[in-house]
């Protein structure tokens, strides 16, 4: 009789452990619940953390994320207003703000998904469809006023005759009027209209990257790797230019200095044969006869050679001191 007491308070310990574990669940931070009662979801759905309650068995708890998630979306190719075949590459952030509505129309983040990638391509699209290409590429006119300034500062530069290399992009620059953060914006406000019936709170849009198609691409490159060929020719041109100016310059520079230096020269060469006829005349004021007779010699020793013969007179003044020798 004991043996079948115990048995019967076994049985009727494990029924209310297994009762117990049945009607307890635990919701973590970042998650939310549903109860559903034979697949039908059955009040409010459950956002605070904690242990909570349900009735054991015939309910079902769904817990769903309640964090911001993110979306990544493929890259589309869409035409812009202005005819411009791009590829427009997004991203998103979204939540479940209404979990039973989510339940009940998704199920689930899986398909949820999907109506992120139909909803969210679906505005971009009719947004970028509907605005030229700067619209999505910029944000300010900035570059405009950077523009303007160069120009300015350009025209300063001739007016002075100073030279210079005009680095500025060739062709007219659009002016924005809506702009890239504008553009999200309504991409986000067109989307998240179309996913309110769903329980999903879209957060924001951003064009993550803008790329042309490969055929437009190559072209584009090949006129910015053109423009930049232009510039690199200018500036070896005027490079060019400042070299011929400083090789003038050097030229210039070494015919003055040797001007200078020549007529030093010439100075000390003048001053110093003014010297030597002032000692020779000196000398020869002092004896004249000394004087005659060395200059007769110097004279003879640069007259008389092996390879030269000379024909005198024998009454030639030349000769005299060679007669007097005799």
């Amino acid at each position: 009789m004991k043996q079948k007491s115990f048995i019967v308070i076994v049985i009727v310990g494990v029924a209310a452990l297994v009762t117990l574990k049945s009607s307890l669940y635990i919701l973590t931070e970042g998650r939310q619940a549903v109860i559903t009662q034979f697949g039908r979801p059955v009040g409010r759905p459950i956002t605070k953390a904690g242990l909570h309650f349900k009735t054991p068995f015939i309910q079902e708890v769904r817990k769903i994320d309640k964090r911001i998630l993110s979306w990544d979306g493929d890259p589309k190719e869409i035409p812009t207003k202005d005819k411009k075949y791009i590829k427009v590459d997004t991203t998103a952030r979204w939540r479940i703000i209404d979990a039973l509505k989510f339940i009940q129309t998704t199920q689930n983040e899986r398909r949820a998904q999907n109506r992120l990638n139909a909803i969210i391509e679906e505005a971009t699209r009719n947004e970028i469809s509907n605005h030229n290409l700067v619209e999505a590429v910029r944000n300010t006119n900035s570059i405009i006023e950077k523009v303007n300034a160069r120009k300015l500062q350009v025209q300063q530069m001739k007016d002075k005759g100073e030279r210079f290399v005009d680095e500025d992009v060739s062709g007219e620059i659009e002016t924005i009027v809506v702009g890239r953060e504008e553009l999200s914006r309504k991409i986000v406000e067109y989307a998240d209209a179309g996913l309110t019936k769903y329980g999903i709170k879209l957060i924001d849009v951003q064009i993550r990257r803008i790329s042309y198609k490969e055929t437009v691409e190559r072209k584009v490159y090949e006129r910015m790797i053109s423009e930049r060929q232009k510039i690199a020719q200018k500036i070896r041109s005027i490079g060019q230019g400042e070299k011929a100016k400083i090789e003038g310059r050097l030229t210039k520079d070494l015919k003055e200095i040797e001007s200078k230096a020549y007529r030093v020269a010439q100075t000390i060469r003048g001053k110093a044969e003014g010297e030597a006829i002032a000692i020779y005349a000196r000398s020869f004021s002092k004896n004249p006869k000394f004087f005659e007779f060395q200059r007769s010699m110097q004279a003879y020793k640069k007259s008389f050679s092996k390879q030269v013969k000379f024909i005198f007179s024998a009454n030639s003044e030349y000769l005299k001191y060679l007669k007097q020798g005799q």
